[in-house]
């Protein structure tokens, strides 16, 4: 018998758009491959993804944010092994730095043809879409 429950919680990603880039954040220790990705961190008990999405924004990166919709739900991160939820967010104050210097090494606004570089082995399929009807307005 096998145990189905994760004992971690799952994670929310908050896809921030200003203009026509996506903040993006560098890690200061790599989830395996992952280096380059979203404001992100563990939804917190009695937290909706998107709760979480808009405080880690904050926490990590000092962007107070919206939250618009949820665009989609991973159940295993093909790299992390985490839960992942992705909610898209607009910017309502501040401006994007490393707020959480034990965490973030850097930030950065990305264009959309810039994303590749960033993220070599591509994005979960509806945040691709997003972005890409997003950036490409």
């Amino acid at each position: 018998m096998t145990d189905q429950t994760d004992p971690k919680p799952g994670i929310s990603a908050a896809i921030v758009i200003q203009g026509d880039r996506v903040l993006m954040v560098r890690r200061r220790v790599k989830e395996g491959a992952l280096s380059w990705q979203f404001p992100a961190g563990a939804i917190e008990a009695g937290e909706s993804p998107e709760e979480a999405a808009v405080r880690e924004t904050l926490e990590e990166t000092g962007l107070e944010v919206k939250a618009i919709r949820l665009i989609g739900h991973l159940p295993r991160h093909p790299k992390s092994g985490r839960e992942m939820f992705y909610t898209a967010a607009e910017v309502v104050a501040g401006e994007a730095h490393v707020a959480d210097v034990e965490e973030l090494a850097e930030v950065a606004w990305v264009t959309h043809g810039e994303i590749a570089d960033y993220v070599p082995y591509g994005l979960f399929g509806p945040v691709q879409e997003y972005l890409d009807e997003a950036l490409t307005r």
